[in-house]
């Protein structure tokens, strides 16, 4: 099985408070489907959770009750985005069945609890994709919290036998500065422990997730010697079924484990 990360900032203009991005998760899905191959799929929440969050700090958990809005609008928010996914994976013959994590985990001092794996296990069994993504989770600890499609990604890898983990995102991988505001930025290809701690991670966009550093130790803790870790740029059509197909595409590869 491959497990892929539809990032928010691929999938949303996080940019804009709910700005969907919907021709380029058309093709997306598209490419998973042309490959032929056996994917679970995550998404981030994107400009549908991080512009309230953030405003809201949810991912601190509770402060006072005046959140308490924000944590039903954003959880209401993060499923609208989910059953846009869900419609485009219908469209092109994915069967594709919606999870919310906030629906059936939670959390304790930010660290998701998942102690029944029935649901995901037996959709998966009747070729159901269960596709499930970014969302507030009630925190034992916090009152609630913020579980990140990163953090899925971990547990997934867990629960399922994976072969190779794919984090689809805005840009072609991990770079040594932003490559948003430096046009001089240079691609890292490969990443280990070592490196990543000399490589900077400066973002302007809302995000409460912690941004490409996160995600890189995400991807990090999740590679071994059997598994392969990579981030590739989504919106360049046809890398991620490039990718897919065995091919060789730009990219970073997560090698070594976190250390």
């Amino acid at each position: 099985m491959i497990l892929i990360k539809l990032g928010g900032s691929v999938i949303t203009d996080k940019t804009q408070y709910k700005r969907f991005e919907k021709e380029r998760v058309s093709r997306l899905c598209s490419e998973i489907k042309r490959s032929g191959k056996d994917v679970m799929i995550v998404h981030g929440a994107g400009s549908f959770g991080h512009v309230l969050a953030k405003e809201y700090k949810l991912n601190d958990g509770l402060i006072d009750f005046g959140q308490i809005s924000a944590v039903t609008q954003v959880q209401h928010d993060v499923r609208e985005l989910n059953s846009m996914i869900i419609e485009e994976l219908l469209r092109v013959g994915i069967p594709a069945l919606s999870i919310p994590p906030g629906s059936c985990f939670v959390m304790d001092k930010g660290k998701l609890i998942v102690e029944n794996t029935e649901v995901l296990k037996a959709s998966s069994h009747l070729g159901i994709m269960p596709v499930t993504f970014g969302d507030v989770v009630l925190d034992r600890s916090k009152g609630f919290g913020i579980c990140s499609g990163d953090q899925l990604m971990e547990v997934l890898s867990n629960i399922y036998k994976v072969d190779r983990v794919i984090f689809v995102s805005d840009i072609d991988g991990l770079y040594d500065s932003d490559p948003k505001t430096n046009k001089n930025a240079k691609l890292i290809p490969e990443v280990t422990s070592e490196i990543l701690k000399n490589v900077r991670s400066d973002s302007k966009v809302d995000d409460v997730t912690g941004g490409v550093r996160a995600k890189m130790e995400s991807m990090l803790r999740m590679s071994n010697e059997q598994r392969e870790c990579v981030l590739i740029n989504g919106s360049v059509p046809d890398r991620l079924y490039s990718l897919l197909k065995g091919e060789t595409v730009t990219s970073t590869v997560a090698k070594g484990g976190l250390k």
